[in-house]
């Protein structure tokens, strides 16, 4: 029998690919004839099936080790809209104890009414950030 023609069976009663098949005895392959006859030279070691490949994870464990340690986590790694990481709400309620923070620093300094006016006004979303709040106090005359 040729050789392709041996690969292809053995290939299918071994269930494997007719690349990991290797011949290491021709003679003896040419003669066999039957699926038995080439089973007996798979056990004998005239023909070979190469083992499979498989994926390591050493590189995913490595990967995986650096997220945990908090890499590959900027703005190119991320996907999703720009508000997928942290919502609106999140960002403003964040912006708002800030702000809340400074304003009761403040109060002492605060004329009378002042702090309640601007209190509504950082609820209202008057303010981009601190210094904003700041610069509005000031230029209204509020602080003492």
């Amino acid at each position: 029998m040729s050789i392709e023609t041996t690969k292809r069976v053995v290939s299918r009663f071994a269930k494997v690919g007719e690349s990991r098949i290797v011949i290491r005895d021709f003679k003896a392959a040419k003669d066999a004839l039957t699926a038995d006859d080439m089973r007996e030279l798979v056990k004998t070691g005239a023909i070979e099936i190469i083992p499979a490949k498989g994926i390591g994870r050493a590189k995913a464990k490595i990967k995986q080790k650096r997220k945990e340690a908090g890499r590959r986590r900027g703005s190119g790694s991320r996907k999703g809209s720009q508000f997928a990481k942290t919502t609106r709400k999140d960002r403003w309620v964040t912006k708002v104890r800030a702000q809340r923070k400074v304003l009761l620093n403040l109060r002492s300094r605060l004329a009378e009414g002042a702090y309640r006016e601007l209190y509504s006004q950082i609820k209202g979303n008057l303010f981009r950030d601190k210094k904003h709040l700041l610069s509005h106090a000031v230029a209204k005359g509020y602080l003492k």
